[in-house]
């Protein structure tokens, strides 16, 4: 098995099921993990990898909608696709509220399951890269010093250089050089590019 396949979490309480869902998911390609509760699954450590989490509405102790809450308050990073011989409208309509992928009901068909794993784990890739390019805007605009911060925001406001110099109270050679250094170190090609990683950090918006 490849170590860098994605790897799917079960969580059910049925031995059968989850021997079954396993057998299907290692035939396909995908590494699996297994767990017989929710608090089994909280308390081991999970992998950095791609990966989602097919889970049983109705489990002992820790109920299916009840960990999907406590995944979210703890900050768990994981795609989730119900499971259930027992669902309601509500509960489909919670779970889904919740940001669950899918609700399926026992039994069914295991193409619609395959399908369901696909897109979490293709939604799941895309939020890594996501949450991977932002750690990296981050990691660069902490590299700037304050007054250069400064300068980005007002360039990012739309300020020319005369301008930003007379809010500063510096020279207009000042304010380029720290511009420049702004766009090296950020690695901006663009104003427009400085603009959108601005956003991208949810850095605040100076007031003109």
């Amino acid at each position: 098995m490849d170590e860098n396949a994605p790897i799917v979490y079960v969580v059910d309480d049925d031995r059968a099921i989850r021997e079954s869902l396993e057998s299907l998911l290692r035939s396909v390609g995908f590494r699996v993990s297994v767990f017989a509760s929710g608090a089994e699954f909280l308390e081991t450590k999970r992998e950095d990898s791609p990966s989602c989490l097919i889970l049983d509405v109705r489990l002992p102790g820790l109920g299916g909608l009840d960990l999907q809450s406590e995944i979210s308050r703890s900050g768990i990073e994981v795609p989730v696709i119900f499971i259930t011989g027992h669902g309601d409208i509500p509960m489909t309509v919670r779970a889904m509220k919740a940001g669950a992928i899918e609700f399926l009901t026992k039994p069914f068909r295991e193409q619609d399951l395959l399908d369901a794993i696909a897109q979490a784990i293709q939604r799941d890739g895309d939020d890594r890269r996501a949450r991977g390019e932002i750690a990296e805007l981050q990691t660069r605009f902490e590299t700037l010093t304050p007054r250069e911060r400064e300068v980005m925001q007002w360039v990012v406001a739309g300020l020319l250089n005369k301008q930003i110099a007379n809010r500063l109270g510096v020279s207009e050679i000042t304010v380029k050089t720290h511009r420049s250094q702004v766009v090296q170190k950020m690695k901006a090609d663009s104003v427009a590019d400085l603009v959108r990683m601005s956003e991208r950090l949810n850095l605040p918006t100076a007031k003109v």
